[in-house]
C-alpha cells in the first residue's frame, strides 16, 4: 500500500501567520502605534466599553478604531458619531482576523499619527484566540451574565490575553456570578493577566482600566 503524505495545513497557516504578525508588530512599534486586539462573546459590551475608553483617553492620546464583523457597519457608525476615526472590517463569513487582514485594515484606516488603534475582533471565544493579529496587547471582555465558568470552557482565550475586563458588574446582584471563582480559574491559566472589573454602563472601575491602558501605550512608545 502506497504511503500517503499528511500535511498539517492548520499548523502551517498558523506558523505563517505568526511570522506576518511579528513583522507587523515591529512595523507598528517603529511608528509608535499601539495596536490592541479586543475580543469577547457577542453582547459582552465591547462597543460600550470602547466608548467609555475613548471618553477617558481621547484628550490624552490619538485613537483609531477598527470594528470587525461578519456583516453590518453599526459599530463603526457608533464610534464615528462619537468623533473617533473608525473603519468597519467585513470578514466575509470568517470568525476571526489574522495578521494580513489586520494590516489591510490598518492601511485603510490610516494609522500614521495614531497612538492607539483598537481592533474590535469578531464576537467569538474560539477562533480569534488562535490567530496573532500583530497586536501589542490582547484584551478580552467577559460579562457577568455569561457566568464565571467561561475560563473552564474556553481556556485558550483566557490563557492568551494580557488583560481581562469583567464587564456589567452593576448586575452582579441578579446573577449567580462568583468573582473570586473567575479570578481563581483565570489566574491558574494565566498568572500574569491583569483583571479589571468594570461597569461600562455606570463607569465604575473604568478609570483603573484606562489608566493601565494609557500606561501600556506610553511604554510602547519609548
Amino acid at each position: 500500500m502506497a504511503d500517503v503524505r499528511v500535511i498539517e495545513v492548520k499548523e502551517n497557516i498558523l506558523a505563517d501567520n505568526d511570522k506576518e504578525a511579528e513583522i507587523l508588530r515591529q512595523k507598528l512599534k517603529s511608528k509608535k502605534t499601539f495596536l490592541m486586539n479586543l475580543m469577547s462573546s457577542p453582547g459582552s459590551g465591547k462597543t460600550t466599553t470602547l466608548m467609555r475608553t475613548v471618553e477617558a483617553l481621547k484628550d490624552k492620546i490619538k485613537i483609531g478604531i477598527m470594528e470587525a464583523d461578519i456583516d453590518s457597519s453599526v459599530d463603526a457608525e457608533t464610534m464615528a458619531k462619537a468623533g473617533v476615526k473608525s473603519i468597519q472590517l467585513h470578514t466575509g463569513g470568517m470568525c476571526h482576523l489574522d495578521a494580513a487582514m489586520t494590516e489591510q485594515g490598518l492601511n485603510e484606516l490610516g494609522s500614521d499619527g495614531l497612538d492607539l488603534v483598537v481592533l474590535e475582533n469578531v464576537g467569538n471565544l474560539i477562533c480569534p484566540a488562535e490567530f496573532d493579529t500583530g497586536a501589542a496587547k490582547n484584551v478580552m471582555i467577559l460579562s457577568v451574565p455569561e457566568g464565571h465558568d467561561k475560563p473552564l470552557k474556553y481556556p485558550l482565550m483566557f490563557s492568551k490575553v494580557d488583560a481581562l475586563i469583567i464587564n456589567k458588574i452593576d448586575v452582579l446582584p441578579y446573577f449567580d456570578f462568583d468573582m473570586e471563582k473567575v479570578r481563581e480559574y483565570v489566574l491558574k491559566l494565566n498568572p500574569d493577566v491583569k483583571i479589571f472589573p468594570i461597569s461600562a454602563k455606570t463607569g465604575e472601575g473604568v478609570w483603573d482600566w484606562t489608566e493601565w491602558l494609557e500606561g501600556e501605550v506610553k511604554a510602547w512608545q519609548k
